[in-house]
Formats: structure tokens, sequence, C-alpha cells
């Protein structure tokens, strides 16, 4: 059984992006490996920015802290979106559950080498963050996935094949 403290930065992502592939991911289907937009933002990732240290914090893993509590998050896409500022808000949330006052976190744009800055807001976030983890654990559970959203939505989406092929 899944709880609170297994909902990861991967889980809200999905949540804030489509709902269904929220559901597929925590049965374990995960067909990332298999694209190609996937396999680019590991190679950004790995490729350029070398000096930053994951944190794995059990069922979360981000990309950095530095050493002023701001997490770094690196994202292979151009723009920021609700999902990005959701996971980055989850993270700061989960820092600070045990103990340590991350104070923000800064997105790395690769396409437009551009950042994003999100203080962190206790009194704003902290309420988002459970929100997002209550609302994923109660996607998680429902004995069938959530409707696939319009195909256009689903552009580059690794699971593209499972809800669009018969």
């Amino acid at each position: 059984m899944i709880g609170p403290e297994d909902i990861g930065g991967v889980h809200i992502k999905y949540l804030h992006h489509c709902r269904r592939q929220l559901w597929l991911y925590s049965r374990g289907f995960r067909p990332e490996h298999l694209s190609e937009l996937v396999q680019y933002g590991q190679a950004v990732h790995d490729t350029s920015y070398t000096r930053m240290s994951p944190i794995d914090l059990g069922g979360a893993r981000l990309d950095h802290i530095d050493g002023d509590l701001w997490v770094h998050e690196v994202k292979s896409s151009g723009k920021p979106t609700a999902a990005d500022r959701a996971q980055a808000i989850h993270y700061c949330h989960r820092l600070r559950a045990l103990g340590i006052p991350a104070r923000g976190a800064i997105l790395h744009y690769h396409k437009t080498r551009r950042t994003h800055r999100i203080p962190y807001d206790p009194s704003a976030h902290d309420h988002q963050a459970r929100t997002d983890i209550t609302t994923a654990l109660d996607t998680i559970t429902q004995p069938s996935p959530a409707p696939r959203l319009a195909r256009h939505r689903c552009h580059g989406c690794s699971y593209l094949d499972y809800c669009w092929n018969p």
C-alpha cells in the first residue's frame, strides 16, 4: 500500500500533467525508456549540469540542493509549467518535513538557458503540497485509470501508444 511518504516528484508532475499517466506509473507501467524526449532530458541532465549532486529522499529524488538551501531542478522543456512548479513545491515541502528549511526552488530550463525561481511560502505552499499528495493518493487508488486527455495534449508522452492504440 502506498502512503503519503511514498509520493515523489514524478507522481506530482504526472498528477498535474495527466492523471491517467499517474495511475499507470503507480502500477509499474514505465515506458519512459522508450521515449526520445525522456532520453533527451536525461542526456541534458547528465551532460549540462554535471556539478549537481542528486539527493534521494526515499519516495522523491531531487536534482540538487545548494548551500543556501535552494532546490535545483533541471528541465529539458523550454518554459515553466504548472507541473514543474508543483513538483518543485513538493520537494521543498518534503525537505521541510525532514527539518531542512528549503528556501525555494530554482528550475533550470536548458533549451532557453533560463532559470525560474520559486521562493517557498509555507503559508501558501504547505497546503498545496498536502492537497497534491492527497489527490495523487486518491488517483492512484482508483480501480481504473482516469480518462485519457485529448490527443493533442499527449504530444511527446511516453504513454501515448498505450492510451491511443486499439
